[in-house]
């Protein structure tokens, strides 16, 4: 490890690094994808089953009044059991209802091409699911409310890299791994960031480095043309320690 330094060159790396990693976190679309209630009077046209007390009961098709269409199971006129909603949008769905609400497993595929593909509770993302980014990046893991909550693997199409680890309402929040092509950072993050205690492993060069993230301001060109710049709070590394890796 004789001549192996943390040069500023090297340093700076990491920053680039760390800024290319949020601004390829790609945000999720939800537009265009509130279904219609299917309740009150103006239900729209219906052709189907109905039970006695002339509700929509059973296997049927629905044109309803904003121009979206609904194709599948009914019970007691709501939405229940498996179903093809299809927004005017041009965004479907398919899978599982409860009394109206996207509930059990199911696709959602959005109007900017985008896709989920797993559980639903209450109309929201919830539980296991894949969400496919119309950038090809893709996010396998936990949701809670819509948003990546619990363990999770995101995964960058364009350079291979990959964060495992947890999720805090939709952003990386405690123990991750930040994996690359030749190495690796191993530790806490907080608020989307790197944060405190960690390691670089270059498994290609034999040697791990240990150090922290600590919050540093950095000044940024301010567009208002006001006197005083933009501070912006961004992690910075701290090296503190080289050392061979140990074979297992």
């Amino acid at each position: 490890l004789t001549g192996i330094r943390m040069r500023g060159s090297f340093k700076l790396s990491y920053y680039n690094e760390y800024k290319s990693y949020l601004s390829h976190t790609i945000v999720m679309s939800d537009d265009g994808s509130e279904e219609f209630p299917e309740e009150g009077t103006n239900l729209g046209t219906y052709e189907g089953e109905r039970n006695e007390a002339e509700e929509r009961h059973g296997n049927g098709k629905a044109v309803l009044p904003n121009g979206d269409t609904y194709e599948g199971e009914y019970q007691y006129g709501l939405r229940h059991g498996k179903g093809t909603y299809r927004f005017k949008s041009g965004a479907r769905y398919i899978g599982d209802y409860a009394k109206n609400k996207k509930h059990g497993q199911g696709e959602f595929i959005y109007p900017d091409g985008s896709r989920y593909t797993g559980s639903w509770q209450d109309d929201l993302r919830n539980g296991q699911g894949t969400y496919y980014y119309v950038n090809g990046d893709t996010f396998e893991g936990e949701w809670s409310a819509h948003l990546r909550h619990g363990q999770g693997v995101y995964t960058y199409k364009e350079t291979g890299s990959q964060y495992i680890g947890a999720w805090k309402e939709g952003k990386r929040e405690g123990g991750g791994q930040w994996i690359h092509s030749n190495h690796k950072y191993v530790g806490g993050f907080a608020n989307d960031q790197p944060l405190g205690e960690g390691k670089y492993v270059f498994n290609h060069i034999f040697c791990e480095l240990k150090g922290e993230y600590i919050l540093q301001e950095v000044p940024q060109a301010n567009d208002e043309d006001e006197e005083e710049p933009l501070i912006i709070t961004v992690p910075k590394w701290k090296s503190k320690q080289i050392r061979p890796l140990v074979a297992v």
